[in-house]
């Protein structure tokens, strides 16, 4: 029996999941999907309260990122990683991030970030696979660094965001990702944080050790079909882990469209900034994007700057 082809099945509706929890769409002939122009779906509003059956199966509360964005995090706090001399703290690179969304047509979308070594990595790919979710770039936030660590974006649709989440939690026990740590409370880091914001133009925030600024972009960025909400899949995240002395590790990605990607490329590399990776994170958003991952040591101010010069490049703003 033939099979229809996973990405024609996630683009016209609800895929198949593992479990049964979800049911396909018939997409119709070819001909008639040719013919007719949707319009885009768009996201919901929701609250976390309409998450629950959610965090009870990935086993942990999130929290809402924005009006429509469910957000949960997951730390390597297992793993003791080397970059460049620096011991990585887990939130300035270490994290495995999930987003879930609700769409005016009844379905849910997922969109994550996972991480696992390189002895996790296949183990992981297959229960992505099994439990019908399609992998988007697997790719390095990091360059000479032990141990060996790989990222994998994931997404998924369907009419139960429980068999999503069910399908997330097999993934991440493919790995030995710690299920019972949270997010750090917003405490204070040894940084001239006022200095950061004022070099970048943003307002960050300190999270699980380290000082982060977000960034989003302007346009309305779409995904096989959906409207993406600000910031999901379409952020420049930027991280500063405090090293003592005003001195900082950055690490983190910008978010581009092509003909911004050699500016920014440019901008980074005249500050010195070390360029770990140029790839896209999605399959089919529009406009196509494109991510560099970045590192670098110094005065956490004058790399701030640097960065500026780079962000400034794209047609981004300060998340609110």
């Amino acid at each position: 029996m033939a099979l229809t082809p996973r990405r024609r099945v996630l683009a016209a509706a609800v895929p198949v999941l593992a479990g049964g929890a979800a049911t396909a769409l018939s997409a119709g002939p070819a001909r008639a999907v040719a013919s007719v122009r949707r319009e885009p779906i768009r996201p919901l509003r929701t609250t976390a309260g309409d998450w629950r059956a959610v965090a009870g199966a990935l086993g942990r509360p999130g929290n809402m990122m924005g009006a429509f964005d469910y957000h949960t995090a997951f730390l390597r706090t297992d793993l003791e990683v080397i970059s460049d001399g620096v011991t990585v703290m887990p939130g300035l690179a270490l994290g495995s991030h999930v987003g879930f969304v609700r769409y005016a047509d009844g379905s849910s979308m997922v969109m994550g970030d996972l991480v696992a070594t390189e002895g996790e990595l296949q183990q992981m790919t297959d229960a992505l696979q099994a439990h019908g979710f399609m992998q988007t770039a697997v790719h390095k936030h990091l360059l000479a660094h032990t141990p060996d660590l790989w990222w994998t974006h994931a997404h998924a649709r369907g009419g139960d965001p429980v068999a999503l989440a069910r399908g997330l939690r097999a993934a991440l026990d493919a790995t030995r990702t710690p299920m019972d740590v949270q997010s750090a409370a917003h405490e204070p880091v040894d940084l001239d944080t006022a200095g950061i914001d004022a070099a970048l133009g943003v307002k960050g925030y300190s999270e699980d050790g380290v000082y982060k600024c977000i960034f989003v972009r302007r346009e309305t960025i779409t995904d096989e079909g959906l409207v993406l909400p600000p910031g999901l899949g379409s952020t420049s995240a930027l991280n500063f882990q405090p090293l003592g002395e005003s001195q900082a590790a950055i690490n983190g990605d910008l978010v581009m469209i092509a003909d911004e990607v050699n500016d920014v490329l440019a901008a980074l590399r005249q500050g010195n900034i070390d360029i770990v990776g140029l790839h896209n994170h999605a399959l089919a958003d529009d406009p196509r994007l494109f991510f560099t991952h970045v590192w670098a040591v110094g005065d956490a101010v004058t790399l701030a700057r640097a960065l500026r010069r780079a962000v400034s490049a794209t047609n981004t703003t300060p998340r609110t």
